[in-house]
């Protein structure tokens, strides 16, 4: 069963790699990669109940980071068609595409470790749409854009779903985390925005055409505009604190601002008539959001869910750590292996694997391993929700990342390893 599952597996991510050549959209792979491997693992127990049981545990999973997902899409979606995201581009005086880069790449950094890196590469996304019209520009903005916001999240505790997991299982503290990992962080970031810069020396700032857009923004008013950028990055801000409040998942907190946000928006144009406020509101966003994206989503998480309860991703960490040893060359192993698997279970097979007795908090293996998985997704495209995000709004192909960005990201990866190898030697 075990090798029919790796096989499967390894079948339906070579179709998601190839969704251009092969001309089948991904989600279409994700979904039958993830009901074939549900359905094997159900026919090769005797224990349905159990495997009804894990299956829950994962849709339930699943569905909070989708709803996530699809909440903080939905309220991006609000605030740009109310224009809202002009209130930041009009600012951007830049004509220098290697300027707008650096700008784009530390404001991703930072706002990815007040957020999330998903969120962060939502509204970064839809800024660089606003910002630029070639679509060539765009890719490298976005990979570039996915690289930043993971390495904004690792050294942050709510920045990345991994370092919260092992921020919450008590392996790290905040302060301890940001202090350890900030300076790999950065490093992770700046080194491929030094290489991209290099290449991009010279070229302009080729901005969208204006006239595209004056048909919706003469129908919002200055303070429409202004109401419904400082909700909607308001209410992104106020998830992270809404959960550690509440204690409840950050979904619960998206969707109660989405909530709020629909509720003002319906206050402020019930005095238009509907042609008028028709693109403005909460049901025409949900409408313009990529539920392609979304499935796609549901798909490769189920199917990565089913390697996790069969322990087949627990048997790999059992044997790296039999076989190699070193947990500098095993953590930084996983970090890569995030990249094609889903770090989540990655990251909770090794806590369950190693102890805290022997591996106290903010130890040299926790704090390595929150950088390795976190920034690790970024050497692939469907290594990080942020790089998922990003291929569905942008419609990256897998290999175009491959053969532009993978490289930077990997670069970035070991020098980030290097500086905080070098760092804790020197502090330790």
């Amino acid at each position: 069963m075990l090798i029919a599952l790796v096989i499967i597996f390894v079948i339906a991510y070579a179709a998601i790699a190839l969704e251009h050549p092969l001309k089948v959209n991904k989600s279409a792979s994700a979904l039958i990669g993830a009901g074939l491997l549900w359905t094997i693992y159900a026919l090769s127990t005797g224990n349905h109940n159990l495997v009804n049981e894990q299956l829950g545990e994962s849709l339930i999973g699943t569905a909070q980071i989708v709803f996530f997902l699809m909440g903080a899409m939905t309220i991006v979606e609000v605030v740009d068609a109310h224009n809202g995201f002009d209130i930041i581009t009009s600012r951007i005086k830049t004509t220098r595409l290697t300027s707008l880069l650096w700008l784009v790449g530390f404001v991703t950094f930072f706002l990815s470790a007040v957020l999330d890196n998903l969120t962060s590469t939502i509204v970064m996304i839809s800024l660089i749409k606003k910002l630029l019209d070639k679509h060539d520009d765009r890719l490298f903005f976005a990979g570039i854009t996915v690289i930043a916001a993971n390495a904004g999240g690792a050294w942050s505790p709510i920045g990345d779903v991994t370092t919260t997991m092992l921020w919450i299982g008590g392996q790290i503290t905040t302060l301890a985390i940001m202090k350890g990992v900030f300076l790999a962080s950065i490093i992770n970031m700046v080194v491929p925005l030094a290489i991209t810069s290099w290449f991009l020396r010279g070229r302009k700032v080729a901005s969208p055409v204006e006239s595209v857009e004056l048909g919706h923004r003469d129908k919002t008013t200055p303070f429409e505009q202004n109401l419904m950028f400082a909700m909607g990055l308001g209410i992104l801000i106020c998830v992270p604190i809404f959960k550690t409040i509440t204690h409840l998942p950050p979904f619960m907190g998206i969707l109660f601002g989405l909530g709020i946000i629909w509720l003002v928006g319906e206050l402020i144009h019930n005095k238009k008539d509907d042609e008028a406020k028709e693109h403005l509101t909460l049901a025409r966003a949900l409408k313009q959001i990529d539920m392609s994206s979304i499935v796609f989503f549901i798909g490769i998480l189920l199917a990565v869910a089913s390697l996790e309860h069969t322990h087949i991703l627990t048997n790999l960490a059992d044997w790296l750590n039999k076989t190699v040893g070193r947990e500098d060359v095993i953590v930084t192993i996983i970090g890569m292996a995030s990249a094609i698997v889903d770090n989540v279970p990655l990251v909770a097979a090794s806590m369950g694997m190693y102890s805290m007795s022997q591996y106290p908090t903010n130890s040299f293996l926790w704090e390595f391993m929150a950088y390795c998985a976190g920034t690790g997704g970024s050497i692939l495209i469907i290594g990080s929700a942020a790089g998922v995000a990003a291929m569905g709004l942008e419609r990256i192909h897998f290999f175009w990342y491959v053969k532009r960005i993978s490289g930077l990201a990997l670069v970035g990866y070991f020098g980030g390893i290097v500086t905080y190898i070098i760092q804790y030697r020197l502090l330790h």
